[in-house]
């Protein structure tokens, strides 16, 4: 949660920036002291506290010492341990997985809920009006939106990937009022995805961005999904990243999911496992 508060600090305005150094400096004091005399010690005014709350990424100043108080007393084991080039298989083994559940746990603590329903809640208008979702990724992030297609179609939903720029742009193009955009980065500073987000805007399409805190895409999106990770974004081949987005995209999908109903979906479903029955052998 720190780091993700350390991150976000470039974007704040510079009275939120002295909220954020005090919370960076002594997070353990700033968990307990009330409103008043954190605005005191910031010397800012107590809405600035509440706004600098929601800026990273929190529903507000409760939820915001909630899970600040849980990292600092609790603690999540976050234990980036990087491979050397002498390690031995096992050792690979035990400290690939002990990074990736170190960041699952981070994110089960950090993650937004007020997000997550908004987001929800944008994905199921656009599927109530029956209009277009569409995933945007570049790079291995393409991989993601690929994968998180694939997951959506399978609910019967209008969806289509896009991971080449040049698409994007033409896709974006074409979109309308009620169509829904998410767009998919580790370090949420490629152009061609903010090139995309603007033009699905003006054409009045609804944007999510899963991307890093305090990046130009988080802050361009109606909506960001936080996947805030200690992997640095120079990495030729990410681990982490990757599966912390296909963590968000399958708890998008789950939530999707309850929400269209059994009702809806078991039928279909079982369509298509019958359907499917001769491409199995016996």
């Amino acid at each position: 949660m720190l780091d993700r508060i350390q991150a976000a600090v470039p974007s704040l305005s510079p009275s939120e920036q002295r909220v954020a150094k005090l919370c960076l400096a002594n997070p353990r004091d700033f968990a307990t002291l009330a409103v008043g005399e954190l605005a005191r010690l910031s010397k800012v005014s107590k809405p600035t506290v509440v706004r600098f709350c929601r800026s990273v990424g929190f529903d507000g100043l409760v939820d915001f010492k909630r899970k600040l108080n849980g990292t600092v007393d609790e603690g999540v084991p976050f234990i980036h341990r990087c491979v050397d080039a002498d390690d031995k298989t096992h050792e690979v083994a035990i400290k690939v997985i002990d990074s990736t559940l170190a960041t699952l746990l981070k994110y089960r603590s950090d993650i937004s809920m007020a997000s997550m329903e908004r987001a929800t809640a944008m994905l199921m208008e656009a599927y109530r009006q029956k209009k277009r979702i569409q995933f945007y990724g570049v790079g291995d992030s393409g991989t993601v939106a690929q994968d998180a297609q694939h997951k959506f179609f399978r609910l019967g939903i209008n969806t289509v990937a896009y991971s080449d720029g040049h698409f994007q742009i033409v896709s974006a193009s074409m979109l309308e009022p009620g169509d829904c955009v998410i767009l998919i980065s580790n370090s949420g500073r490629t152009r061609d995805l903010m090139d995309a987000c603007d033009i699905a805007k003006k054409n009045g399409a609804s944007t999510l961005a899963l991307t890093a805190s305090g990046s130009p895409l988080a802050s361009a999106a109606h909506v960001h999904l936080a996947a805030d990770h200690c992997e640095p974004f120079e990495h030729y081949i990410p681990m982490v990243s990757r599966l912390l987005h296909l963590l968000v995209i399958d708890i998008l999908a789950t939530s999707m999911a309850l929400r269209i109903g059994c009702g809806t979906l078991q039928p279909m479903m079982r369509n298509v496992k019958h359907n499917l029955r001769n491409k199995r052998y016996a």
